[in-house]
């Protein structure tokens, strides 16, 4: 037995997902421990005190597509310009999707490597982003880690915010096997929040990976976690867009709509070598 969702991946088309990997699977729990990163080894610190991004690099922090050329949603991921679809004000990173002359929706992602994998990259520790979602029917915010190693990809999505639904947003664990798509595993957890607050202040949204499980974090406070799939061997890259539909209708998403990013930051657990 199989159930397609109506919404889509980062990845591929459309999620299709085994019935007995749904929730109650054993892999998955709840928690609600707490994590310091100030015990951790900081390796990676994006302040956005300003932004050094390309389209595909390389030589630049940042790469304005996925390091595999995959676009994905109702809104096209435009490369920077002047003043779309980046900006930095005051330390805050502006990512706004908003209408083309045409009538084309466009908007803004940031991948730590490129193509050839040149950029930042790293297998265990903790990874966080603090930022403020828009609000609005449509808009699909996220940040998310990716490993790949051959036809084997694993999806760590710490947060997906689909407009549609204010009070809550989604995290997930994807293992695609991309010789035959569909996914081979998927995992998901629907987190709860207080009505609309992701979109009126920042907070900050952390997952915290180790050989044996994947924890993941809403103001530091553990939410959820699920055991690390024995298929991950790579490096993960960091992604962070501010995507469109999923799945879901654009009629109503207002035009434009900005996704702020106060910082985004790895650590490695300190006996990592």
């Amino acid at each position: 037995m199989h159930l397609t969702f109506g919404l889509q991946t980062r990845s591929v088309l459309c999620i299709t997902l085994s019935s007995f990997l749904l929730f109650g699977s054993c892999r998955m729990t709840l928690a609600g421990a707490s994590i310091d990163p100030s015990s951790l080894v900081l390796t990676f610190n994006e302040d956005f005190d300003w932004l050094d991004v390309s389209a595909n690099g390389p030589g630049t922090r940042w790469i304005a597509h996925t390091p595999w050329n995959g676009d994905f949603g109702d809104a096209r991921f435009v490369n920077p310009g002047p003043d779309h679809p980046f900006r930095i004000i005051d330390g805050i990173l502006r990512i706004e999707a908003r209408k083309s002359a045409q009538g084309k929706w466009e908007s803004g992602l940031l991948a730590s490597t490129d193509g050839h994998g040149n950029g930042f990259k790293q297998l265990f520790g903790y990874f966080e982003m603090r930022a403020r979602f828009p609000a609005g029917e449509g808009l699909w915010p996220a940040f998310w880690l990716v490993s790949r190693e051959g036809d084997k990809s694993i999806e760590v999505d710490v947060v997906e915010h689909y407009g549609h639904f204010p009070d809550r947003y989604t995290a997930s664990l994807h293992v695609w096997d991309l010789k035959n798509l569909p996914l081979k595993e998927s995992y998901h957890q629907r987190v709860p929040v207080e009505r609309d607050t992701v979109s009126a202040s920042f907070h900050t949204f952390g997952v915290a990976v180790d050989p044996t499980r994947i924890r993941y974090f809403f103001d530091r406070r553990e939410v959820w976690s699920v055991a690390t799939p024995q298929e991950l061997k790579q490096p993960f890259a960091i992604l962070l867009d501010l995507g469109m539909g999923g799945g879901w209708p654009i009629n109503n998403t207002p035009n434009p709509s900005v996704m702020d990013v106060d910082y985004v930051r790895a650590w490695a657990f300190a006996n990592d070598g």
